[in-house]
């Protein structure tokens, strides 16, 4: 028998020892683990020098590219200073300086930031932050939560709650809190005939009705800006947005805004709510703080929020904490990546590069088995015509042969390139693409 290869080696050692997420481990009997020994630009590499343009960045969270030069340098700058050290009781430049940098960018009007390490953290905090600020006010009973039809909020037992993926949700249903959920506004789901933004606005109607019977006992509603993600990149129009804020001031709940996948630029805007001109009472933010460096999150509220947990009681105050939260190295990668942002004006490079690619991804638009072809800043996405249960597998086997790294929802195919991605690079993704399709 002839050795294995030290790429069919790693492997192996990796179906040995970890267990990876999102994944049912028994397929990977059949389907091979990509190795990636290197990435650069918008390119990942395999041990064996194939390269993937990476589609979707990462899980979302890569924007200015692997390997960055200006991002390098500044978590190496700051590791010959301060790796970490706890926030409870001490502070560091990089926590303050981004603090105060992410309050400028919303107008200084959610000036308190708490730090966590990923999504569903930050969803947990702002959850509990809702439900602890009624508790201090003496109205104990606003304790239950609404979201909307599809969305995904991480995978945490309080996030599940307030998600409505059946695939991820239905077997802890047992260990998680009742939630409720009101119509979505994705445009998908529109009534012939009907525009998004009168989809959005039903279901705006919807929201109201619920919030008009069940506000007493509601601490929030909370959402996806713009696009929900997991749904399969389900867009609509902010019209939902600015009236969800309106409902929720009518009625006295609070507004969670989760931006961890669709904050810094996704939307052609640097948070969705922006589009809308609306803000939350507690923004959610992660991903692609950091550019997909490392792993940080946030929970942006305002002083009202904050003033209600001031005082001597030990009770009163939020006594919720991470091991790494406002981890030095991590803000360090945050500050560098609003750097490039300031510098380098990304927004508006990027709505020149959607452009050029909603003009590119004419073919794929009109071939014949893509439905739903959409863009909303620097993501699209299409459903693919099939009753294949087993196409997401399939069709990531055919983009890999394409030099492409896409990994479906279902039989959605959705772009969430980094930010310099190219005009070249934007060709090959619609050419790998369209090869892809014929082939799966």
């Amino acid at each position: 028998m002839s050795p294995k290869s030290p790429h069919e080696a790693l492997r192996q050692r990796s179906l040995k020892s970890v267990w990876h997420p999102c994944t049912q481990m028994k397929r990977h009997e059949s389907l091979a683990l990509v190795t990636i020994a290197r990435a650069e630009g918008v390119w990942l590499y395999d041990g064996e020098g194939r390269r993937y343009l990476d589609a979707i960045g990462s899980w979302w969270v890569n924007l200015f590219g692997h390997a960055n030069p200006r991002i390098n340098a500044a978590i190496r700058e700051q590791l010959d200073r301060l790796e970490h050290v706890m926030l409870a009781g001490f502070t560091h430049e990089p926590v303050v300086e981004l603090s105060e940098r992410l309050s400028k960018l919303v107008s200084n009007q959610l000036g308190h930031c708490f730090y966590a390490s990923d999504g569903a953290s930050a969803t947990e905090i702002a959850l509990k932050m809702s439900f602890h600020y009624w508790h201090n006010l003496g109205r104990p009973e606003k304790n239950h939560f609404v979201s909307l039809q599809n969305d995904y909020h991480g995978e945490t037992l309080g996030a599940l709650s307030v998600t409505d993926v059946a695939l991820f949700k239905e077997t802890y249903a047992p260990l998680l809190r009742p939630g409720s959920h009101v119509p979505t506004p994705d445009w998908r789901y529109a009534s012939e005939g009907e525009s998004p933004q009168e989809h959005a606005l039903r279901a705006a109607a919807a929201l109201e009705a619920h919030l008009a019977a069940h506000h007493a006992e509601t601490a929030a509603l909370i959402l996806e800006p713009l696009i929900q993600g997991a749904a399969g990149m389900g867009m609509y129009h902010p019209d939902y947005l600015r009236r969800a804020r309106e409902l929720c001031d009518r009625y006295q709940v609070h507004l969670i805004a989760d931006e961890i996948a669709v904050g810094f630029g996704r939307t052609g805007t640097l948070f969705a709510c922006e589009q809308a001109g609306i803000l939350p009472d507690f923004l959610c933010i992660g991903k692609g703080l950091t550019a997909g460096y490392l792993p940080l999150s946030v929970v942006m509220t305002t002083e009202e929020i904050y003033a209600a947990f001031y005082g001597d009681n030990p009770a009163r105050a939020f006594l919720h904490s991470h091991t790494h939260s406002g981890n030095a190295l991590a803000c360090r990668a945050a500050l560098a990546t609003l750097d490039i942002f300031e510098q380098d004006g990304i927004i508006e490079a990027n709505r020149g590069k959607a452009r050029y690619l909603n003009q590119a991804s004419t073919p794929l638009a009109t071939h014949p088995q893509v439905r739903n072809f959409r863009n909303c800043g620097m993501i699209w996405a299409f459903e693919v015509e099939t009753s294949d249960p087993s196409f997401p597998g399939k069709f990531f086997q055919a983009a890999l042969r394409q030099e492409l790294s896409l990994r479906p929802l279902g039989n959605t195919v959705y772009f969430m390139p980094p930010y310099v991605i190219n005009e070249q690079e934007m060709d090959l993704l619609v050419a790998g693409t369209l090869a892809a399709l014929d082939a799966w």
